[in-house]
């Protein structure tokens, strides 16, 4: 069937027996075995694409040279990317462009979309709709922030060239009120 496209989606969960802990007999450790050797081996233009939410849990050997072709990190969409987002489901849900947007700092693509669809089920502005919208980069902020931390240095960038590097971590500013006296 090539030239084609393999996608496969969460591939972390598809190996989660690999250990041989799954109780399956070793059926998954030798699917497992069967898929790496494939990958290695394979000579027919087959461009194989996998996603993973935990790309930490995936078996050493499953990431080394020539199994894949890049493993790169695709973090939070951008500004821009999320004004890109906001018109596909405007336009989708027959919402007017001239309706602001709520905040949306970290939200995903599915925030977005999730704001956009209950705003049209409910017929209530976006900025109300938002309010029952929580951003998984809120409700898994600790996640994340260890996603980030692992592909750093190791993963290259989805949204630029070169090599992801994780943000610098946010440092709390503390109010310090200066005593004018002390000058």
């Amino acid at each position: 069937m090539a030239p084609c496209l393999v996608f496969i989606d969460e591939i972390d969960k598809g190996l989660s027996g690999v250990s041989g802990n799954a109780g399956d007999s070793g059926v998954s450790a030798r699917m497992f075995g069967t898929l790496l050797t494939w990958l290695s081996d394979r000579t027919s233009q087959v461009m194989v694409i996998a996603t993973a939410n935990s790309i930490d849990r995936l078996p050493p050997e499953f990431l080394r040279a020539e199994r894949f072709d890049g493993v790169f990190f695709l973090d939070l969409p951008t500004s821009e990317e999320r004004t890109a987002i906001w018109k596909i489901h405007r336009h989708v849900l027959g919402i007017a462009a001239s309706e602001p947007p709520p905040p949306d700092d970290g939200w995903t693509g599915a925030e977005i979309r999730a704001c956009c669809r209950l705003s049209a089920l409910l017929d209530v502005p976006l900025t109300t709709a938002a309010q029952q919208i929580v951003p998984v980069s809120i409700s898994a902020a600790e996640q994340l922030a260890t996603l980030r931390q692992w592909a750093s240095g190791r993963c290259l960038s989805a949204h630029e060239a070169g090599i992801y590097q994780a943000p610098p971590t946010a440092k709390r500013r503390r109010n310090v009120r200066m005593d004018p006296s002390a000058s």
